[in-house]
């Protein structure tokens, strides 16, 4: 059994997670953190890490602003961490760094199961079709209160294509201010934000006549949280270092 602090329990995220933790007998929530600390659960929920027990794992499930506490706590602890936020300022993805040497942190732009495949298959695929001069563009959308565009998911989905290519490539995020040609070698990445979308990605490889995409649709956040709780398990235990997602599902 893994025992797990969820930080951020009574978002969104934090609280699909409470209810997807409830069906797995492979982990249980013996803490909550979070600024509202309204119990909706069977389990405390705190205002700050150090009132709560110690844990196997920390899930982080918050918002970019919060994450120094979890860094702050893990570092104090050594206690593993799975980081889902996304949006995080360069000092503070220096911090993740720095931390991953005396503790074992896993972070991912997306925990799905499905994306992480995906980010495999684009690794394979990219080169054979830039070779073959197909250009390539991004398009993610997301639901109206996501606050970072683009999303962590469609950077980590260009990066992996721009790494099998040997970093090339530059990101093209905007066409309006100027007027020209398309570079062969950039990545167009495109951001769309309405309704309540859970999240959606393509990666478009066009070519001449014809068009080869990739395409992940999120239907559920729980999809998000049963990432996490593979993630969890899997980090429980383990050595300090930086891990991902591509681990867990290696």
């Amino acid at each position: 059994m893994v025992n797990i602090i969820l930080y951020g329990c009574n978002g969104a995220m934090g609280r699909v997670m409470t209810e997807t933790a409830l069906s797995d007998d492979g982990i249980t929530i013996v803490a909550g953190v979070d600024a509202d600390t309204t119990k909706h659960a069977d389990y405390p929920v705190y205002s700050t890490l150090g009132e709560c027990p110690q844990a196997d794992v920390v899930i982080d499930f918050s918002v970019a602003k919060a994450v120094d506490g979890v860094l702050s706590y893990c570092e104090k602890t050594k206690t593993p961490a799975v980081l889902c936020t996304t949006g995080l300022s360069d000092e503070q993805q220096a911090r993740v760094e720095e931390l991953t040497k005396t503790c074992a942190v896993l972070r991912s732009a997306n925990m799905s199961v499905g994306v992480n495949l995906l980010l495999k298959i684009l690794k394979e695929a990219a080169p054979v079709l830039a070779a073959a001069g197909f250009d390539i563009e991004i398009v993610e959308k997301h639901h109206n209160r996501k606050l970072d565009a683009p999303s962590g998911t469609a950077l980590a989905l260009a990066d992996a294509v721009n790494e099998s290519l040997d970093n090339a490539y530059q990101y093209k995020f905007d066409r309006t201010s100027e007027r020209r040609k398309r570079d062969r070698k950039e990545i167009g990445i495109q951001s769309l934000r309405g309704g309540n979308l859970v999240g959606e990605h393509e990666v478009m490889f066009a070519g001449q006549d014809e068009v080869v995409s990739f395409q992940h649709t999120a239907y559920s956040r729980a999809i998000f949280a049963k990432g996490a709780i593979q993630a969890a398990k899997f980090l429980a235990g383990k050595g300090p270092g930086k891990y991902d997602m591509s681990d867990v599902v290696a």
